[in-house]
């Protein structure tokens, strides 16, 4: 019996389906990490096994969120539960800076007291192979989180990819290391995968934290939004203002007042701003879109939103 293509992709090829996946690959990781770091005692490879152990803590929880999530708005939560990603993304960034000042620690250490390295050959195989697990993870997870528009996949996207580039350049240390037998370069390469880790954790931090404090969308959203707003404005007679955007997970809402004559009937106007709202959903997936009818003579009474905007 063939399988129904569209059951795999929502079963595996969505948010909570690849974070699925990425709890696999990370538990297949620290093991070979692990060896790896058995075999070489390596401290950058130990530095990128522990952080192998922070992609498997980011992975369960984005998935208890994204889980989360995904569950139907109730009388509690009448807007659903869209933004409990964003906690997921936030405690991402602060497990990888944890990690990464546990691998200064060692390095430091290590740094202070050097230790021969060995088994230099099977080592680095082994962070190869583990290293191209995580980058076609990341690939893939990127591609779906950019199309549904996941703040929780995206996250776990970022950090396999930074993952995968601290890894590259342990390997590269320790083949300094071992080509000019300056063994304090595998410490020195294992600060700099903190460093680049720590800032990676930080950005993730700060990115939860504008979308929970209801961040506008993108310039290229905005611009999107307004090119369809502009098809349906006619001079005087149609005019849009006080366009507000908030992104909330992945959904992204867009208010605004259309303004149109007061002699047009309820129908016409209730028709003209359905045709409206669907062009603006049309144009961007999980768009929302809420519009107000007012007289052409009318404003409303509140104070303009920085964000508005006239059409």
């Amino acid at each position: 019996m063939t399988p129904n293509p569209t059951s795999f992709e929502e079963r595996w090829l969505s948010p909570k389906g690849l974070l699925k996946v990425s709890v696999l690959v990370a538990i297949v990781t620290i093991a070979l990490k692990t060896l790896a770091w058995w075999l070489t005692s390596s401290v950058g490879l130990l530095s990128d096994a522990m952080e192998s152990l922070v992609n498997l803590a980011s992975a369960m929880f984005g998935l208890m969120m994204v889980t989360v999530a995904q569950t139907p708005a109730d009388d509690d939560h009448p807007y659903g539960h869209h933004k409990a990603e964003y906690f997921s993304s936030g405690f991402e960034g602060i497990l990888i800076m944890v990690a990464a000042l546990g691998i200064v620690w060692m390095a430091i250490d290590r740094l202070l007291e050097p230790r021969p390295l060995e088994t230099i050959g099977l080592g680095l195989v082994l962070s190869v192979v583990s290293s191209g697990l995580n980058g076609w993870l990341s690939w893939v997870m990127m591609r779906v989180a950019k199309a549904q528009n996941s703040i929780a996949l995206m996250a776990d996207s970022k950090h396999l990819m930074a993952d995968v580039w601290t890894a590259s350049a342990v390997v590269v240390g320790l083949v300094l290391a071992v080509a000019t037998q300056l063994m304090w370069l595998d410490s020195v390469v294992a600060l700099g995968v903190a460093l680049v880790i720590l800032k990676e954790g930080f950005s993730l931090v700060w990115e939860s934290s504008q979308g929970l404090m209801d961040e506008a969308l993108d310039p290229k959203s905005r611009e999107l939004i307004q090119e369809v707003l502009e098809g349906f404005a006619h001079h005087d007679v149609i005019r849009f203002d006080h366009v507000v955007t908030r992104k909330s997970g992945q959904r992204c809402y867009v208010e605004l007042h259309m303004h149109m004559p007061a002699s047009w009937s309820l129908g016409r106007a209730a028709a003209l701003r359905f045709n409206v709202e669907q062009a603006l959903m049309s144009s961007m997936p999980g768009l929302r879109a809420t519009i107000e009818l007012l007289p052409s003579d009318m404003e409303s009474h509140f104070e303009t939103h920085p964000e508005s905007e006239k059409y």
